[in-house]
């Protein structure tokens, strides 16, 4: 590109000296010979004048004065009637330009000089334009140097930024070169490298989530294979395998309600639901675990409440607080609903150290963990609530208790409001 840059305005620049450079060589070689022949013509009419002035007063005419009238390079002769000619200077050789001026008293004078200094003339002329069309040459190279490296860097710079982002590496440069157009071509890119960017964050944030939601239901399964394994009782098998495709109904849930978050996190599928439903089923998913370490699941407050939302994600935040409970907190882990205002509240607690202070702001921001665990399972489940309309919160700190807040709608009148239900 930079030599057909520097090749193109070189042309260009050509055929203008070519069309007004012989042009003007021309025009002055006309005007050079011109203006010697009335040098000439205008030396002779000056010396017939001068000879016609001695010539009244009865004045000798002689080579002497009318050599010292005239420049070293001419040459004259003065032809008075009935006298000799009288030759000033020496005959030019060659070609001549050549004037004769009649004098009032019948003389004549005739002039001379040679066209060799016309064509002296001509050439410094020719030598100056020559000079001045190179110097033109020169700076529209260099002109054309300089703007073909600033047009073909920043397209160099274009075609990097490109590549790079064909490798993989979204990051935008926001370099802009002063060029309209090749400042847009930069301004398109960098809105594709951010989209690609938030693309690429989408999917490693999509991969994390769905590692992260999947780990602990495919735990559970496998737990309760293990028990079909391990039993002959045709009753309990048929109740473990009742429980495991419930369970791979869930994973399926789970998985479909991650794709719908990543592809729009505000699409939801809200719907009246029974609340107890969804605490039942994490209460039985999570009973083979907490058993296992020993602990309880208490679960108290208001029964027979109606929420507002997906069951499969109320499903997926209560059981991200389930497991923190399990692998950060202690003691009995107490799931507790009630109302306030037109929300139905879970509150999830348990009887550990707490959150410490210096995550208690940051809680549920991703990468955050005050133990060796992914730190994504508190941020998932905030990212679930929202979508469905409510929210997620961090009520206390120590000890920990955490709060689903969900749009509710009236409940059933129960004689048993505050029943307490141990699983253990």
């Amino acid at each position: 590109m930079r030599r057909r840059l520097i090749q193109s305005t070189l042309a260009v620049v050509l055929v203008v000296i070519a069309v007004f450079g012989v042009s003007l060589v021309i025009v002055e070689t006309r005007t050079i010979t011109e203006t010697a022949k009335e040098r000439v013509e205008s030396e002779a009419v000056r010396l017939a004048s001068i000879v016609d002035s001695r010539l009244l007063v009865e004045d000798k005419v002689t080579a002497e004065i009318i050599g010292d009238q005239m420049p070293d390079d001419r040459y004259a002769v003065v032809r008075i009637p009935g006298k000799p000619p009288i030759e000033v200077g020496s005959r030019p050789d060659g070609d001549v330009i050549s004037a004769t001026a009649p004098g009032e008293e019948g003389e004549t004078v005739t002039v001379q000089e040679p066209r060799s200094s016309v064509t002296a003339e001509v050439a410094r002329t020719l030598l100056i334009i020559g000079l001045v069309a190179l110097l033109a040459v020169i700076a529209a190279v260099l002109l054309a140097i300089r703007q073909a490296n600033r047009l073909a860097s920043p397209l160099t710079d274009l075609a990097e930024t490109a590549e790079r982002l064909g490798s993989g590496d979204p990051r935008p440069r926001h370099r802009r070169y002063g060029v309209p157009e090749l400042d847009r071509v930069a301004d398109v890119l960098d809105a594709s490298a951010e989209r690609i960017a938030r693309m690429l964050t989408a999917e490693r944030r999509l991969a994390a989530d769905a590692s992260h939601q999947l780990r602990t239901p495919l735990t559970a399964l496998s737990m309760r294979l293990e028990e079909i394994t391990v039993t002959d009782d045709p009753d309990t098998v048929k109740e473990e395998a009742t429980i495991a495709l419930a369970q791979v109904e869930r994973l399926t849930d789970v998985v479909e309600r991650l794709l719908t978050n990543s592809r729009d996190p505000r699409t939801g599928s809200a719907v009246t639901f029974e609340l107890d439903d969804v605490i039942k089923q994490q209460l039985a998913e999570w009973r083979p675990a907490y058993r296992s370490a020993g602990r309880a699941i208490v679960t108290s407050g208001k029964r027979h409440l109606k929420a507002v939302g997906t069951p499969g994600a109320v499903a997926q935040v209560l059981a991200a607080l389930i497991e923190n409970s399990l692998m950060h907190g202690g003691g009995t882990v107490a799931l507790r609903t009630r109302v306030t205002g037109n929300q139905v509240v879970v509150e999830v607690t348990d009887e550990g150290p707490g959150v410490p202070a210096e995550l208690g702001s940051r809680i549920f921001e991703r990468a955050i963990s005050g133990r060796n665990s992914t730190g994504i399972g508190l941020a998932v489940a905030r990212d679930l609530a929202e979508a469905d309309g409510g929210r997620l919160e961090m009520l206390q700190a120590k000890p920990p208790v955490f709060g689903l807040f969900l749009s509710s709608t009236p409940p059933r009148e129960d004689p048993e409001e505050e029943t307490r239900r141990t699983v253990r």
